[in-house]
């Protein structure tokens, strides 16, 4: 049995592999493209079988594809939608910068597909991709994609990830432990309060992200080469848009101006920018959390991460805080996504963005990973964690910004004092303040209660900053 068959597309014949689904145009950029080794993320090829399965049912609603041909069309694209045909997608994302070869890639199979199962010839182009063009469903698929992994994916993981701090912050609210302001001491703070912080970021990157899917939410199917619609139907990219919001259970709209969705990648950049946002603040949280279980003898030893594995090849019984450390490097690859996607939001030359594939590439593999990360993170690590209240609690005793609380009753200069003898002779202020200033017993009591000082009010603590 031979090998390949041949194949021809407007540039002439081509040998493709015999069993392959796809025909010419794909195989001609498998063989101009062999950049990376990695192809479309199957996510966006997913979504791209969605758009053609609503691009058929809306063209045999227009009457413009034959009913046989048109549901032929769409169980073959429904296919590719459910990932059944993964790998009859092997063009490099690195590839044509509108993605056409990823449009025709689907186009090809489908018809294939479509042919086989139906017995009609079913042409790519005239068939599958009628009313549309490249420059048009390529951006609209990468929207679909990307609001189908942030609703179904990111969103939910991220709650997952609320949901665990929360329930820390509440469990900790009692634990009285050091402040730390540039890494050195400060007044006192509950240890909920911390994770409390924690958990607001996360409720903030919630807001922040589902912020950016309005924009995300419109699509450029309609605009055809140009964003002026040719050889479309007017009403193709309303219908298109509310076909997909049916198909998947959300909403997407035609886009308000063809000429920006096709020229410009402007919503992505924005999605891409709260994702760059969710990961500074996953890895600020990991970090302070791997320096709060720092030890477990000679760190902070504040809180204690459950052993997930052995930390060292030549230290025994060393564990280490590696869900952190996972989180730290997930936001690190996102931050390098969110600059290639931000120049590929640049590279849009007059009528057409020609980084599509990229931008596509790099997007969802953010929202996979910062989705992925927060739920190994919170059943991982935040679950797990419990708190050293023995150990925060002497922190506060010995801390020499205890002497803080004293400033409206002494003044600033004499609590300064106390505190720079505490530190010096390694002695509580709580002592020292007995011994250097005419305060009762009572009124040190008062003003030297740690839970007091982790309040808002003037009597009888006081505030500073630094």
């Amino acid at each position: 049995m031979a090998e390949y068959r041949i194949e021809k597309d407007s540039l002439g014949e081509m040998k493709v592999p015999a069993d392959a689904l796809y025909g010419a145009q794909t195989q001609r950029a498998v063989e101009n493209f062999p950049v990376s080794g990695m192809p479309m993320p199957p996510q966006f090829i997913h979504a791209l079988g969605l758009a053609k399965a609503a691009a058929a049912r809306v063209n045999a609603s227009l009457r413009l594809l034959d009913p046989a041909m048109a549901k032929a069309i769409e169980a073959a694209a429904t296919e590719v939608a459910a990932g059944k045909w993964d790998a009859e997608f092997p063009i490099d994302v690195y590839q044509t910068g509108s993605g056409t070869s990823s449009n025709m890639n689907a186009n090809e199979v489908i018809a294939r597909l479509a042919a086989r199962a139906s017995g009609l010839k079913v042409h790519p182009n005239d068939h599958v991709n009628l009313g549309q063009s490249s420059n048009d469903v390529i951006p609209a698929v990468l929207h679909v994609s990307a609001v189908l992994e942030i609703e179904r994916e990111l969103l939910p993981a991220l709650a997952h990830l609320w949901s665990a701090l929360d329930e820390k912050a509440r469990a900790f609210d009692g634990i009285i432990k050091t402040g730390r302001t540039h890494l050195m001491d400060a007044t006192p703070i509950r240890l909920g309060q911390e994770f409390g912080g924690y958990a607001s970021q996360v409720q903030h990157a919630i807001e922040r992200v589902k912020a950016t899917l309005p924009d995300l939410r419109e699509l450029a199917i309609g605009g055809t080469a140009v964003g002026t619609g040719l050889n479309s139907h007017p009403d193709f990219g309303r219908l298109v848009a509310a076909e997909l919001g049916r198909m998947t259970g959300t909403s997407f709209v035609e886009a308000r101006n063809h000429f920006e969705a096709e020229a410009a990648q402007d919503g992505a950049a924005w999605a891409s920018g709260a994702l760059n946002s969710v990961a500074a603040s996953l890895m600020k949280i990991a970090n302070d959390i791997r320096l709060l279980n720092s030890g477990p003898r000679c760190g902070l030893a504040e809180i204690a991460l459950p052993a997930v594995q052995p930390g060292s090849s030549i230290m025994p019984g060393k564990v280490n805080p590696v869900m952190c450390e996972t989180v730290v490097q997930v936001g690190a690859q996102v931050m390098g996504n969110h600059v290639a996607c931000t120049l590929g939001a640049q590279w849009g030359q007059l009528d057409l963005n020609t980084m599509l594939p990229l931008i596509a590439r790099n997007l969802l593999e953010s929202i996979h990973l910062l989705a992925r990360a927060s739920r190994v993170f919170a059943d991982k690590a935040i679950r797990g964690l419990v708190a050293n209240e023995e150990t925060c609690t002497g922190y506060v005793e010995i801390s020499p910004s205890m002497a803080t609380a004293l400033n409206p009753l002494i003044g600033y200069d004499k609590s300064a004092e106390i505190a720079k003898r505490s530190f010096k002779e390694r002695r509580p202020v709580r002592e020292l303040a007995k011994e250097m200033t005419s305060l009762s017993a009572e009124d040190i009591a008062r003003a030297l209660d740690p839970r007091r000082q982790t309040e808002p009010g003037l009597e009888p603590g006081g505030s500073a900053g630094g």
